[in-house]
């Protein structure tokens, strides 16, 4: 879908922080994130809503995938949630730890996000 943003992500038509990348799905940075590692799962294909992802379970092994990656990264458990109306393509939050740190409407810096991409890439 030429205006969402998540379609231009998976496109290559702008930038993001990858952290994991298979044929069906995609992890990146959140740029506004809550907290080091705050990680969005999308599938490659535009899907409105999570619960219309067809083969759900293989996107949960994906989103478990990298949530337990995180948690080994950060030593610490890790949070996820489905919501955001803002932008109607299917993801799935993972966050690092407890409780946020970061206020999640600042955009973290190039060089922030950078860092925490090396951190928690899976590749």
């Amino acid at each position: 879908m030429e205006n969402c943003i998540f379609c231009n992500i998976v496109a290559g038509k702008l930038p993001s922080y990858k952290i994991y990348e298979d044929e069906k799905y995609l992890a990146i940075l959140d740029i506004f994130a809550n907290c080091e590692g705050h990680t969005l799962v999308i599938p490659k294909e535009h899907i409105e809503w999570v619960w219309d992802v067809p083969g759900l379970g293989e996107y949960f092994e994906v989103v478990g995938k990298i949530a337990r990656h995180h948690r080994e990264i950060a030593g610490e458990p890790v949070r996820s949630m489905i919501f955001g109306w803002q932008i109607p393509h299917a993801h799935i939050h993972i966050k690092p730890g407890k409780e946020n740190t970061f206020d999640g409407v600042s955009m973290l810096s190039q060089k922030q996000l950078e860092l925490i991409q090396k951190k928690y890439c899976l590749t």
